[in-house]
Formats: structure tokens, C-alpha cells, sequence
């Protein structure tokens, strides 16, 4: 046997095996987003999509229905009236509407998440 110097010695390290799961083999969404793996990271990324696609739907409905309004003002000159009752009156019953739309689809987006989330394990 040839001569070893120490600093070139292997060293073998053994220690009791590590487990990131439950021995059970089963699968939980909401370990796998406390210990920000991939797949965490994927869920809550599509929950971030989810709501961000509501958003721009909210705001590609509001770019239609406010964004031709100077035009429309712009072409009837001496038209005070029709801009106070439209602005006053005729625009808040769809931003409420289109509010209340946005809160019930972001709602109902996390609660999806939580069910996924939460009743994988029964």
C-alpha cells in the first residue's frame, strides 16, 4: 500500500438520513410554499397570475369605458350639461359594478388557493 499523505485522505461522513416530507409519501402543497421550493413557488406564482389577469381586465374595461370620453366631449362644443351628467351621474353605477366584480374574482381566486392549499390533506 502506497504511502498516504493525511491531507489526501477520504472521509466518510454518516449521519442519520434527513427527511423533508412525511415518511408517509404524501404530498402537501402548503409544506412545499413554507419551504419556498420550485413547485411553491409555482403555486404561488399562479395565484399572483390569477389575480394580476383580473386586474388587467379591470383595467382594459375602465381604458373603454372612460378612455373615449374626452373624445366624445371634445366633439359636442357647449356641452356642460352632458359632461356633468355623464361624469356625475352615468359613470359610478359601472366603476361599482366593475369594483364589485374585482373583489368577488380576487376572492374567490384565494379561496381556490386555500382549497388547494389546505384540503389536499383529507
Amino acid at each position: 500500500m502506497p504511502n498516504q499523505d493525511p491531507a489526501e485522505r477520504r472521509v466518510v461522513v454518516t449521519g442519520p438520513p434527513r427527511r423533508t416530507r412525511p415518511a408517509s409519501g404524501y404530498y402537501r402543497p402548503r409544506t412545499e410554499i413554507d419551504e419556498q421550493t420550485t413547485l411553491g413557488h409555482t403555486y404561488v406564482r399562479s395565484l399572483m397570475r390569477s389575480q394580476l389577469r383580473a386586474a388587467m381586465a379591470v383595467v382594459a374595461v375602465l381604458g373603454l369605458l372612460i378612455g373615449p370620453l374626452p373624445l366624445l366631449f371634445a366633439t359636442m362644443p357647449d356641452s356642460d350639461r352632458l359632461e356633468w351628467t355623464v361624469l356625475g351621474f352615468c359613470l359610478y353605477p359601472p366603476l361599482v359594478l366593475l369594483a364589485r366584480w374585482y373583489v368577488r374574482r380576487a376572492e374567490r381566486n384565494e379561496r381556490d388557493f386555500v382549497r388547494l392549499v389546505e384540503d389536499q390533506d383529507r
